[in-house]
């Protein structure tokens, strides 16, 4: 199709697709209407009649024109996987196991931030595990449910916006791809790593909270609560339709073999992808083979290669029938078909206004030639991409609507911040995604780690707050420095630990005099 420069009305489709999704928190249907929207203004303005039946033509002509088989392939098998390993037990084993060996509060901590970080393939598999496996042994040590979910959370969207290896790093490169910006998608989703503070920062503030006990705010009440109380803390009171129901024993081996083989078969297969056994010579080397590596077809082949493997270990050994292994790994993909759907969406939202409409033109003109703005472009989006992902809860469809605009934006006004300024975009859905009461993974960690959804969403938000401003000083820092990593993670880590440190503080002396007050009373 031709391209038709739309000018201020390139905008409106994402525009409509947020405004839609602040009113009705649902993206799926805000993204349809936003690419009805976009291929009615296309059609309008290049004079493609009648105006009703092509733009419905063009809708689904592009959103077929933008699906990643690979990626859809990929995200449906790694379902599978997940169900199927929840359903064995493996799980239950390694919570056995924990019971006997943690002896300490602190220990329990870790072992709970540690498992969450080992499941670092999706989010909803960490989220649908961690908590069911680990309850036993933070309720031995008195461990509120809030810190059991708030850890659960922690560990699930912003470990795996940072796992080369898991199905976010196929999504989020999908939408990289999109751009025409870089050569591989997945060497560039590699390279945001670093950069991405929110996810990072996050990661120092669980860890500190684990080890050194840092609480605060309603997480502090929590914890006095739970520690005080004779009874067993209180379960959260929804249950969701997704949680797994295993075997109630098991062997760590169902757990770690499946997981251990697609990670294995990953990196063997964006290898065999980047032409490391290939004819050509220039590739013979680990580095330039994963820079060349087709991800997505990569990731088909590990995660079919985790399957077989999975099927051999389970139903000849009679853990799963070849029944429950059919029907659990077509379950598997039910569980996964929302992130998929969203994701072929956001793909025809970029097509369209990147490709039709020409909405990067537009806005890179709108800014000028640069100037003062683009410093403060790391920052912009980062803000941005928290307000959209916190207001929908959806990280995903963030992606989709903010990276094919950011990227050809910062392209056309300043080169060296490109990378920076995805890994904000990237930083900031997270953000939205990990703290927003509306988040999926959000209601699945109060979820399965038993905690009212009110009580995770409020104990969880001012560390959630700290991270998102550490961030925001970090980017800030990168914009005004032209890039510098070190200034930039040396600013978001002296903001996040001074707040740590000062907040913890007060909140122990907060604490310290309702203490004495109620001693008082009493008296």
């Amino acid at each position: 199709m031709e391209h038709f420069n739309a000018g201020w009305l390139s905008i409106l489709p994402p525009c409509i697709t947020i405004v839609l999704a602040l009113r009705t928190k649902e993206i799926i249907s805000s993204l349809f209407v936003g690419i009805l929207a976009g291929a009615l203004i296309y059609c309008i303005g290049t004079g493609n009649s009648p105006f009703i039946l092509k733009t419905v033509e063009i809708t689904f002509q592009i959103i077929v024109s933008k699906v990643d088989f690979n990626v859809i392939v990929f995200g449906s098998l790694l379902g599978s996987l997940i169900y199927l390993v929840a359903m064995t037990g493996g799980a239950n084993a390694y919570a056995s196991w924990a019971t006997r060996h943690i002896k300490n509060k602190r220990s329990a901590l870790l072992a709970t931030t540690g498992l969450g970080v080992v499941m670092f393939i999706d989010d909803y598999f960490n989220c649908l595990s961690v908590g069911t496996v680990m309850q036993p042994v933070t309720d031995k040590f008195r461990i509120s449910r809030a810190k059991l979910a708030y850890i659960i959370d922690t560990t699930a969207a912003p470990i795996c916006i940072i796992a080369p290896l898991s199905s976010w790093a196929v999504g989020v490169g999908s939408n990289i791809r999109t751009t025409g910006v870089f050569e591989s998608d997945f060497t560039a989703f590699v390279a945001t790593i670093p950069w991405n503070f929110y996810a990072i920062l996050s990661l120092i503030i669980v860890f500190m909270v684990s080890w050194g006990g840092f609480d605060f705010g309603p997480m502090l009440r929590e914890e006095l609560k739970a520690a005080s109380s004779a009874e067993t803390p209180l379960k959260g009171d929804a249950q969701n339709s997704n949680t797994v129901h295993p075997k109630t024993y098991g062997s760590m081996t169902n757990m770690l073999l499946p997981i251990g083989s697609l990670i294995v078969f990953a990196v063997l297969a964006l290898l065999y992808t980047g032409g490391f056994w290939g004819d050509d010579p220039a590739l013979h080397h680990i580095g330039a083979a994963f820079g060349n590596c087709d991800a997505g077809k990569a990731l088909v082949l590990a995660s079919f290669g985790a399957l077989a493997v999975a099927f051999i270990q389970f139903v000849p050994r009679g853990i799963l029938t070849l029944e429950s292994f059919m029907t659990g790994s077509v379950e598997g993909i039910k569980m996964m078909l929302p992130c998929i759907v969203v994701l072929v969406l956001a793909w025809a939202m970029g097509g369209i206004c990147r490709d039709q409409l020409q909405t990067p033109k537009f806005v890179a003109d709108m800014l000028g030639s640069g100037g003062d703005i683009a410093a403060f472009l790391p920052l912009i989006f980062f803000v941005l991409a928290g307000f959209l992902s916190f207001s929908t809860g959806t990280s995903w469809g963030t992606f989709g609507i903010l990276i094919p605009i950011a990227v050809p934006v910062v392209q056309a006004l300043d080169q060296s911040l490109v990378l920076v300024s995805l890994s904000a975009v990237l930083a900031g859905s997270v953000f939205g995604d990990h703290s927003s009461p509306i988040s999926d993974t959000t209601i699945l960690s109060s979820a399965n780690a038993g905690c009212p959804h009110i009580v995770h969403v409020t104990s969880q938000m001012p560390y959630a707050t700290i991270a998102f401003v550490g961030s925001a000083a970090g980017y800030f820092v990168a914009g005004i420095s032209g890039g510098s990593f070190t200034l930039s993670m040396a600013a978001a880590l002296l903001v996040t630990v001074s707040c740590m440190f000062a907040l913890s503080r007060r909140g122990k002396i907060l604490s310290f005099n309702d203490i004495l007050r109620t001693s008082q009373q009493e008296l």
